[in-house]
């Protein structure tokens, strides 16, 4: 189907839904199969195929669409409003909630590598390097890190929260707090 054709609401849904199966399941797994990933999404076999022909296409579809949850996610989290410690709180609690996607993106370098002209960033999103600086002309975080070594710490932890999660080490409802908790007493001044 072509990008330009609109699609119904059921299609909407039912592509949106393969394309976040796909992203979770892969992020568990690197070597799920087309038919684990139809499973996650709750679709045949059939129906996957009918919109993605193949494991590249899809890959690709994931990615772009995994990059945008992520833009979404920070863009509502309005990390450019407010005081930078509640903005970085903001952050981080929607990084917790998109972390299949970014375990998905960043989890194994390979993801990228074979796909890294596939989407085109929305430069209008507020970036955490922003924020972070921000938080260091505030006195909020620590001036002797760079923001890029701050950067690192917040995805690290994002990550580290998500995957502790997944492995029953911590319950869902609590990674967002546990996440911020570990921050601040790590980087906060």
């Amino acid at each position: 189907m072509s990008s330009s054709t609109p699609e119904s609401g059921t299609r909407s849904r039912t592509r949106r839904a393969i394309l976040a199966a796909a992203a979770a399941t892969l992020a568990r797994d690197r070597k799920a199969t087309l038919a684990d990933i139809a499973e996650a999404a709750q679709v045949g076999r059939s129906t996957l195929h009918r919109y993605f022909a193949d494991r590249n296409e899809l890959m690709a579809a994931a990615i772009v669409d995994s990059f945008r949850a992520v833009e979404d996610s920070v863009r509502e989290a309005a990390i450019d409003q407010g005081p930078a410690l509640e903005a970085m709180r903001r952050l981080l609690a929607a990084m917790v909630d998109v972390g299949d996607r970014l375990a998905f993106l960043f989890g194994d370098p390979r993801v990228l590598e074979d796909f890294t002209d596939c989407f085109e960033p929305d430069m209008s999103v507020p970036t955490t390097i922003d924020l972070i600086k921000r938080g260091q002309e505030e006195g909020v975080f620590d001036p002797d890190s760079t923001p890029e070594w701050i950067q690192t710490v917040i995805w690290s932890l994002t990550y580290s929260g998500w995957e502790a999660a997944e492995k029953g080490e911590l319950p869902r409802h609590g990674v967002t707090a546990t996440v911020i908790r570990t921050f601040e007493n790590g980087v906060v001044r």
